[in-house]
């Protein structure tokens, strides 16, 4: 190899490099007040955004380590990048789809929606936050908190929402999930 040709290959080399080391897509904070941000996180593949570990051929040591990742089949193999059991994901998602998404984070497994004035109840309006716990369909595999205000004197004020309303979501979203799983089983 000749002088001449080793910075060339030495520039090759750092090309290489440097476009290894791009980073993947940006993503707004603005995209996640949309609807569609409900159809995005369900298609969102890939590892956890939030992983601090190196990333080899494709696969992130760091996630497998922690049981993340890996082989096997099914709604939670690895792949897919959720921590969370998926068909309690997507039941969640769906039972509450007739609520505005304010943000989804299928990693650390929470649903927040904005508020949601129901036609039929003037003067009121509903929050939701449901957090998605574990990798199995499992009854306490879901929690759900309903929020609620009342407009009084054009001021939103906060007031106590029903438990009754947490649980009814809670088995809404369980009986959707199980549903999901009965239709997966059935391909």
């Amino acid at each position: 190899m000749t002088h001449a040709t080793r910075p060339i290959l030495a520039l090759g080399f750092s090309l290489v490099v440097l476009a290894a080391c791009q980073g993947g897509r940006q993503v707004r904070n603005d995209e996640y007040g949309t609807d569609s941000a409900r159809e995005l996180t369900l298609r969102q593949t890939g590892s956890n955004p939030t992983s601090s570990g190196i990333v080899v051929f494709g696969v992130d040591r760091s996630r497998e380590a922690q049981g993340g990742g890996g082989g096997g089949t099914g709604p939670n193999a690895g792949g897919g990048g959720m921590t969370v059991n998926a068909y309690l994901w997507r039941a969640t998602l769906d039972t509450l789809s007739f609520m505005p998404l304010a943000s989804a984070d299928p990693f650390g497994g929470v649903i927040i929606t904005d508020w949601y004035s129901p036609a039929q109840a003037d003067g009121e309006r509903f929050k939701a936050t449901a957090y998605v716990i574990g990798r199995q369909l499992r009854s306490d595999g879901v929690r759900v908190q309903v929020f609620r205000q009342v407009n009084r004197n054009g001021v939103w004020v906060d007031a106590a929402a029903s438990t009754a309303t947490n649980s009814e979501m809670e088995d809404r979203v369980l009986a959707r999930a199980r549903e999901l799983r009965s239709q997966s089983a059935g391909r």
